[in-house]
């Protein structure tokens, strides 16, 4: 499996998209390792990582969130799947003669891990440093809010994976709490607003969610506040400076796959959208 990557790695045309399709082909394995653990009975897939193996969004992504969906029982419980989770994730890759190391955080409500790779990209010639390593970042939100409405499918990145899943109206409303309750900017955020809003096909956000999950971190708005999400987001945006455009541009501009799309990342274009 490592020359694979190996042959992979020499596809990028930079070195920057090359240790992006490290971290891809990293977090597919992850995923596999995931699935084979039994983690999608109950941990929903959502975030930037999961539009991209979904739904093929043009950028790339670094980490893998998820959700805990429907799931019984004590918080002893989901922390000890949580630990299991992610020593089957270690073994899966020590068997295949990786280095791993792993940090965890399996307390509180969102758990969290670094899974790291010391010196693999030396090894493919990516980094002149052998102690660098390369690391995906596994957050789980045990507590998320209600309204929820998930999917399963069936993709193949890399390797064959069977995901459960935010749908689509619920993985738009995770975007639109983001951009709207971020104290800043994010770059990627905005790009895939974008993305969202040029796509015609793509259903309206899950409303039921985004006003729960905007209550759950404080801010509780009417039902015709929510109904009218454009004008809020636009709102949102309209209070942008200058600098904090050229922050989005400078946070997203190395993820794109095709870097002449930063030239839709400009404020006038988004509000466009939105109205």
């Amino acid at each position: 499996m490592k020359e694979q990557l190996r042959e992979l790695s020499e596809t990028g045309k930079t070195v920057n998209e090359a240790t992006l399709l490290v971290r891809e082909y990293l977090q597919a394995r992850i995923l596999e390792a995931l699935q084979r653990a039994g983690a999608f009975k109950h941990w929903a897939f959502l975030g930037g990582t999961a539009l991209r193996f979904l739904f093929r969004l043009p950028r790339f992504s670094e980490d893998l969130d998820f959700s805990l969906a429907g799931v019984p029982g004590s918080p002893d419980i989901a922390r000890d799947e949580f630990t299991r989770f992610i020593a089957h994730i270690t073994k899966t890759f020590e068997a295949e003669a990786y280095a791993v190391e792993t940090r965890e955080r399996p307390e509180g409500t969102v758990q969290c891990a670094f899974i790291g790779f010391p010196g693999l990209l030396y090894e493919l010639g990516l980094s002149p440093h052998p102690e660098q390593r390369i690391s995906i970042k596994i957050e789980v939100d045990t507590n998320p809010p209600e309204g929820t409405e998930t999917a399963t499918s069936v993709v193949r990145r890399h390797v064959f994976l069977n995901l459960f899943h935010y749908d689509k109206t619920s993985l738009f409303a995770g975007k639109l709490h983001a951009i709207v309750q971020c104290p800043y900017a994010k770059g990627r955020d905005i790009y895939d607003l974008v993305w969202y809003l040029s796509d015609s096909t793509w259903p309206e956000p899950n409303l039921r969610l985004l006003h729960a999950a905007l209550a759950q971190t404080g801010t509780t708005l009417s039902e015709p506040q929510i109904s009218g999400w454009r004008n809020l987001v636009a709102q949102r945006l309209a209070g942008y400076e200058p600098s904090e455009w050229n922050r989005i541009i400078d946070d997203v501009r190395p993820f794109l796959e095709n870097s002449e799309e930063i030239e839709l990342l400009r404020k006038d274009t988004l509000l466009g959208l939105l109205h």
